[in-house]
């Protein structure tokens, strides 16, 4: 089975030593993702630098921080850094950090991912002709294309962004989309692909899928229970996107969120949300419903997240447990 692994700092472990290990485990790609406290990107060279064979990939970098050009030179430079192992993921993130932390407007974000993935496509066309790019957002000129073949994922949770995912990428990166809802969600993807005279079934599906796993199912399921409460409570994305299956429990955990009451938005999260969001208790009961997953949904390469409130025993355990060589 295809796997990667989110990676992410717990206990004293260093996020490159993670990645040597996932490599060591069988897992097929590791990801890191960017929000604040440090760079994505040179998190990701330096688990290119000191892994040989394992696939690094960004989820994500979003679409406002850096230009369209400087995330060309990115992609090249750490296609490079990791002879041909990288993938570029990529996002319009939320208003709270496009706003609140770089001081942009988040203005349009479905046209603004769709030009600057458009745009990166032309930058790197190898052509080394001149590039002239007159969109509603981003333009460019006068620059030559450079040599590049880094595959593009977009993390496009709502519809119109699911098409921007179906005209112009290699894959996409679903996350807080219930998983009895992701083949119905994919088709907005499949159309727009199909509008574009692209077959679907290239564009890999690569769902974050937040796990957690111990010997104690109720630590299991508690520590994934906090872990929606946190994505529902303060994310109006995340929240409309749960809400397509389970409406009512969205809005309650949304309200105790927004009241500042985090255990009860916690404990608003049901069990049947936690089965459809995540994968959640004891290592043989994780790996059959992650099996399950793939088999049932048409997920190509679930990305296993270790949620934020997991202990370094849970890490330590899930990432173990859901190994692909234990898979």
């Amino acid at each position: 089975m295809d796997v990667g692994l989110m990676v992410t700092a717990f206990g004293d472990v260093d996020l490159a030593d993670v990645a040597v290990r996932a490599e060591g485990q069988g897992y097929d790609a590791v990801w890191v993702g960017e929000l604040w406290g440090a760079s994505g990107v040179v998190q990701a060279t330096e688990m290119a630098c000191r892994t040989d064979e394992i696939g690094i990939g960004t989820a994500i970098l979003n679409v406002y921080s850096r230009s369209p050009a400087v995330l060309a030179m990115t992609a090249a430079s750490l296609e490079d850094a990791a002879d041909g192992r990288f993938t570029l993921g990529l996002g319009t993130s939320t208003a709270a950090a496009v706003e609140g932390l770089h001081g942009m407007a988040f203005d349009r974000p479905v046209r603004r991912a769709h030009e600057t993935i458009e745009l990166i496509r032309e930058l790197t066309a190898g052509t080394g002709e001149p590039v002239e790019y007159d969109g509603e957002l981003l333009e460019a000129a006068n620059f030559p294309s450079i040599e590049c073949s880094v595959p593009i994922y977009h993390a496009g949770l709502g519809p119109a962004n699911r098409r921007v995912v179906g005209r112009l990428c290699d894959g996409w990166i679903p996350h807080n989309i219930p998983f009895s809802r992701l083949e119905d969600a994919f088709e907005e993807v499949a159309a727009a692909a199909r509008e574009r005279d692209r077959d679907p079934s290239e564009i890999t599906i690569a769902p974050y899928v937040p796990a957690a796993v111990s010997e104690e199912p109720t630590e299991a399921r508690e520590t994934l229970r906090r872990h929606v409460a946190y994505y529902v409570g303060s994310g109006e994305g995340y929240r409309r996107a749960v809400a397509t299956e389970f409406p009512d429990e969205a809005d309650r955990i949304a309200a105790a969120w927004r009241d500042g009451e985090k255990s009860a938005a916690a404990s608003a999260v049901t069990d049947e949300m936690i089965a459809d969001l995540g994968v959640a208790g004891t290592p043989d009961d994780a790996r059959d419903r992650l099996r399950t997953l793939v088999a049932e949904t048409g997920i190509d390469h679930p990305i296993v997240v270790v949620p934020e409130p997991a202990s370094s025993e849970v890490a330590e355990t899930t990432i173990d447990a859901l190994a692909p060589d234990r898979l």
